[in-house]
């Protein structure tokens, strides 16, 4: 039930879904009370204004993103350890794994071993679905590193985890299993604030190897580098509103976390 909820209540509070409650608000006084339908149509004009421009999706993006960007080259470590998130299973009409807008995850984690920072890859991850009879995702990232030249011996999977917690919690009985003490934790850069205060919490050594970065110096600096630029991110954009959200899920995230006592 906590899993379902975590999905579904944010839903209400995402740029989006607040503008359609916003909206259906305003159709209702319409009808009962007229005067008043203007005051949630407005704010749900604001919202979307402000979602869907670029500073506001860069600025949140960005204040998650460059938190824990390495200071200096990544160190050696005992396994790298790869959350999921990144990975579609192979269903019709799919011939094959594919990946999510976080598959920059696998291949980093792939980039990783071959560069030698570690011998082993853990692969946490099961798969959220209401349909009976899909595969852990463990099994779709495995299929992946080892389609891009990681050997299949140098891949443990974690089947079990359905979320950030669970992810720390599974992968630390196989840290201790092994006599593994220092590892390195792979997954989207805006997931790795939370991800990292949940594995401390979890007292488990890691070093932040985030990937995946949308908002680069580049883009941050291209924000204002014309006025006719400026002027076309004031504009909102449904990618801009992807991040925003995304942004936005990562904060409430890290918010029910502290309350379920996981960071």
């Amino acid at each position: 039930m906590f899993l379902f909820l975590s999905k579904f209540l944010p839903l209400f509070v995402y740029p989006l879904g607040l503008t359609t409650l916003l909206l259906l608000g305003g159709l209702i006084l319409a009808w009962k009370r007229p005067q008043l339908a203007l005051l949630p149509m407005g704010i749900s004009v604001i919202v979307i204004f402000l979602a869907g421009n670029a500073w506001v999706s860069s600025l949140l993006v960005q204040s998650l993103e460059w938190q824990q960007i390495p200071k200096k080259e990544l160190p050696e470590a005992e396994a790298i350890i790869l959350l999921g998130g990144s990975t579609r299973v192979p269903t019709p009409p799919r011939k094959t794994v594919e990946i999510t807008e976080a598959g920059d995850r696998v291949l980093y984690a792939a980039h990783l071993y071959k560069e030698g920072k570690a011998p082993l890859i853990i692969a946490t991850g099961g798969r959220i679905t209401w349909l009976k009879n899909s595969p852990p995702e463990a099994d779709s990232m495995k299929i992946l590193l080892t389609e891009i030249g990681v050997p299949e011996e140098a891949v443990i999977e974690e089947k079990q985890a359905l979320n950030t917690y669970q992810n720390a919690v599974y992968t630390k009985e196989i840290l201790e299993q092994r006599g593994i003490k220092k590892s390195l934790l792979v997954t989207s850069a805006s997931h790795m604030p939370r991800s990292m205060l949940v594995f401390k919490k979890q007292d488990i050594n890691v070093i932040p190897a985030p990937t995946d970065f949308t908002v680069t110096q580049l883009d941050w600096e291209q924000l204002q580098s014309t006025p006719q630029v400026t002027i076309l991110n004031l504009i909102p954009d449904a990618g801009r509103l992807q991040q925003t959200t995304q942004a936005l899920k990562e904060y409430i995230g890290i918010v029910v976390y502290w309350l379920k006592g996981w960071i």
